[in-house]
């Protein structure tokens, strides 16, 4: 009788949710059909992140970059947001997932920046916690190591810089590297994403569009992830290859 596999999770996924306007233009919708269902992807991978017991759940959501897109589009997005806002945090607060944001939120509107301090505030955690839900938005990797910089620059007297010191500074200080991400879309590369957090993270890419990414593809990106014999660069990990 064979022995049944033990699977092996991640304690934290990262996830770059890429193809919401492809995929409401292969079905000839307008392009919000696509954020919305991409809205309701985001809030099945949080429910299967809480079943499966991750510790951290990244999603990213809106990128440095993206406030090169039209005006049009960027306040939908942000409509979108405020509105995922208003009826998630219910939800948050039941599972206990507790909610942060990370990136230069100061580019964001004076009442959403409002919206996004009370739902962090209103999902804190004192004792028990199912899951840290971190969403990237207004974020960019470069943009990242830049302020972390910034802040150690700041300090005063003399300090050894270090990767622990920079990495604590990062808008990932309070939490660990992400052991998986996964991205959507079909695209191959990171795009400017956790740029110093990822070195040595496990990659997938899915060729489907992240409304289409439900919580069955889900499982495929963690069994590919129990599948793999993680490598982080030192010597006994050569001894095996």
């Amino acid at each position: 009788m064979n022995a049944t596999k033990i699977q092996t999770l991640p304690s934290h996924v990262a996830i770059i949710m890429d193809g919401n306007n492809r995929w409401a233009k292969a079905k000839n919708l307008p392009g919000v059909s696509g954020h919305q269902q991409g809205v309701e992807r985001a809030r099945e991978a949080v429910e299967y992140a809480v079943e499966k017991k991750l510790d951290t759940l990244t999603l990213f959501a809106f990128s440095s970059e993206n406030w090169g897109r039209s005006d049009e589009e960027v306040s939908l997005l942000m409509k979108l947001l405020a509105q995922a806002l208003e009826e998630q945090v219910p939800n948050l607060i039941k599972n206990k997932v507790q909610l942060s944001f990370i990136g230069d939120l100061t580019k964001f509107d004076a009442d959403l920046q409002v919206r996004m301090k009370k739902a962090e505030k209103l999902t804190e955690c004192d004792k028990e916690k199912n899951l840290d839900l971190i969403i990237a938005a207004s974020y960019g990797g470069r943009w990242d190591i830049v302020q972390a910089l910034e802040k150690i620059n700041a300090s005063q007297g003399e300090i050894e810089i270090n990767e622990e010191l920079i990495s604590s500074n990062t808008s990932l200080g309070p939490f660990s590297d992400p052991d998986l991400c996964i991205r959507t879309g079909g695209e191959f590369r990171i795009s400017n994403f956790l740029l110093w957090h990822l070195a040595y993270s496990e990659l997938y890419f899915s060729e489907l569009y992240w409304p289409d990414f439900d919580s069955i593809q889900f499982q495929k990106a963690l069994e590919e992830y129990s599948s793999r014999q993680r490598r982080f660069g030192d010597k006994s990990n050569f001894d095996n290859n």
